[in-house]
């Protein structure tokens, strides 16, 4: 009842015009255990005007499989398969370039999303205008098994967000720390047209996006929970900052892009927080790869403190200890 109503009368504040195209990139690394649900969630979504694109990053566990049947059922929705492992970048430019929806939602089949996400987002974008170049929102953090573990923000005694999450041009904030929730990003076709989609150097995308979008475009937190993401070894994140961890060299990439895209002091120290946040990281989880190339973009953007020096020799330390 809820749900139709809503569909109805649009989302309160939004044009009352035709619905944009969203298009929804499903990408698939082997997720046979999860994959099922991922699709379900896109089927429930309240919001009509979809354009439905699954790409099989050249699974091995059976979950092409889940894939052509959906496929099947859906005669609209349109398949990508890929005979080897490109990984996310150059799997979801695949997608990207052959779309056609003027918002994008990049998609992981391991997450789930909530029924009234897309339409909740669009009508978000709909009230910001061209200005805002993605809307992202709190997440649901679940387990293999689909149960809570937590939620993405934490919350003070009024329910708020805290620290708060930027809204508005947020270039120095997202330089300065980590706030937005990757997979519930919905993403104008403008922004990722202007940054010629994915860069498909680096090994992960959303660090990348978030700095060079930035840099042009505003973004907006939607105060809701739009999505479940789901936390399981195999996720990205368990590996950084380890010793030799496959992400890092982007991690450098990005900062470098970063420091050529600063235009004032107060950027330059909201990037060198990132740099020295960055180098704490390799230590702390016993690392040294990276850790000059960093300490040589901080240079450039600060003076140089004995903590900076000290951090540096303890990394060195521990090479000579590994050698």
């Amino acid at each position: 009842m809820r749900k139709a109503a809503e569909s109805d009368a649009w989302i309160a504040g939004a044009d009352s015009g035709p619905r944009p195209l969203v298009t929804i990139v499903a990408l698939c690394y082997n997720h046979g255990p999860f994959v099922t649900e991922a699709l379900d969630s896109i089927l429930a979504q309240t919001y009509p005007n979809l354009e439905v694109i699954l790409v099989d990053d050249a699974s091995t566990d059976g979950s092409r499989a889940v894939l052509e049947q959906y496929a099947t059922r859906n005669p609209g929705w349109q398949t990508i398969f890929l005979p080897e492992n490109l990984r996310n970048c150059r799997a979801f430019n695949q997608a990207f370039f052959r779309s056609k929806g003027e918002f994008l939602i990049d998609f992981a089949t391991d997450d789930v999303l909530l029924p009234d996400r897309v339409e909740r987002q669009v009508a978000a974008f709909q009230r910001l205008g061209p200005a805002c170049g993605m809307v992202y929102s709190d997440a649901e953090l679940i387990d293999e098994q689909g149960r809570h573990v937590r939620f993405h923000y934490r919350r003070d005694r009024q329910g708020r967000p805290h620290p708060r999450p930027a809204s508005g041009y947020v270039f120095a904030d997202v330089l300065s720390r980590y706030f937005i929730s990757t997979p519930t990003m919905m993403m104008s076709r403008a922004a990722l047209q202007h940054l010629g989609g994915y860069d498909e150097t680096l090994s992960y995308e959303d660090f990348d996006f978030w700095v060079r979008a930035a840099r042009d475009y505003q973004f907006h937190f939607l105060d809701e929970v739009t999505t479940r993401r789901r936390i399981h070894p195999r996720s990205m994140s368990r590996r950084a900052y380890r010793p030799n961890d496959p992400y890092l060299d982007s991690n450098i990439r990005v900062c470098r892009k970063a420091l050529a895209l600063c235009r004032t002091p107060e950027e330059l120290a909201a990037l060198a927080v990132r740099l020295r946040w960055e180098m704490k990281q390799i230590v702390r989880w016993g690392g040294y790869q990276g850790l000059d190339e960093l300490y040589d973009l901080l240079r450039q953007t600060t003076r140089i403190t004995p903590l900076d020096r000290a951090l540096v020799q303890a990394g060195r330390l521990i090479r000579l200890v590994r050698k």
